[in-house]
């Protein structure tokens, strides 16, 4: 019986997930379906891959050593792939686009339709995550490419600078606090710093700028967007870092007031992430001139 792209697309779902259910879910199958394509590749094989319990699942030392061979000949199957759209046309076809929270809703509603009036046969797909999540399913091949902050120093990817996005403290519009304009950093009051919470890069610069790294006093204030922050802004519970691509968009919802910061302003850098391995270097570029047009911001 010979193995199928399918059972080991399945088995390196498994290994990911450790969990059948789970993985079941991420190829979009049943679980015993699933189950059955990971005990037909085991026969094939002859070994036993997958320690089973309860829990979930792990894989046994042979299971170790498979994976590494799957995830080679899946990586060589997409480079086959990327090969023979590139005979087609640029961007045709399937799209996986990853984006940070904080870039997604400022980016997204001006990029789709750019993207598929000047690429027709482009099929989108977007996900919007944390950016260590996405650079994982990026080195996974569960997406093709991720708009986030640089620098990103992964072993394997490329990267390509879009834009300058400069920031800016945001207040509320009633406060009564009396800041200077522009403001520098040491103007901040740590203790009214709001931020988002733990595992998004703004929290971190935010931190960076305004160099308040060990409050206790922030913790308590992690909210999960964006929209969350500046809504506590405009109660007047706080300042919070905004970056300018999202000004026009929030101060249009939000009763707030932005501050600009003495020059040199700080700012952080969006740029586009993809697998060296994946031979999509000339879309991906064509990807990354679109992302820049449609974002605010300087290179």
């Amino acid at each position: 019986m010979a193995l199928t792209l399918r059972q080991m697309r399945y088995f390196e779902a498994l290994a990911k997930e450790k969990h059948f259910g789970r993985a079941a879910e991420t190829v979009h199958v049943s679980q015993p379906a699933l189950s059955a394509q990971i005990a037909e590749m085991e026969e094939s094989l002859g070994v036993r891959l997958v320690e089973r319990s309860r829990s979930g699942a792990l894989l046994t030392r042979k299971g170790e050593e498979v994976l590494a061979r799957v995830r080679s000949i899946l990586e060589q199957v997409e480079q086959l792939a990327a090969c023979t759209r590139s005979g087609t046309g640029m961007l045709d076809g399937p799209v996986r686009i990853g984006v940070i929270p904080t870039v997604a809703p400022y980016l997204v509603p001006k990029l789709v339709p750019r993207l598929r009036e000047s690429y027709p046969s482009i099929e989108l797909e977007l996900k919007e995550a944390v950016t260590d999540r996405l650079i994982l399913d990026l080195q996974d091949g569960k997406l093709d490419a991720v708009i986030a902050a640089l620098p990103i120093e992964t072993e394997g990817l490329e990267t390509q600078s879009l834009l300058l996005d400069r920031f800016y403290m945001a207040v509320a519009n009633n406060n009564n606090m009396i800041l200077m304009s522009p403001m520098t950093e040491t103007q901040v009051d740590a203790d009214r710093l709001l931020l988002l919470e733990e595992g998004h890069c703004l929290r971190e610069q935010a931190l960076s700028v305004c160099g308040t790294a060990r409050k206790r006093s922030l913790v308590n204030f992690g909210a999960t967007s964006m929209a969350t922050l500046l809504q506590m802004v405009s109660h007047d519970m706080g300042m919070t870092l905004i970056p300018e691509m999202a000004i026009p968009t929030e101060t249009a919802r939000n009763d707030i007031r932005i501050l600009p910061f003495a020059d040199p302003a700080p700012s952080r850098e969006i740029g586009l992430i993809w697998r060296r391995s994946s031979g999509r270097r000339d879309e991906m570029k064509l990807l990354g001139d679109a992302v820049a047009a449609c974002a605010p911001g300087r290179r």
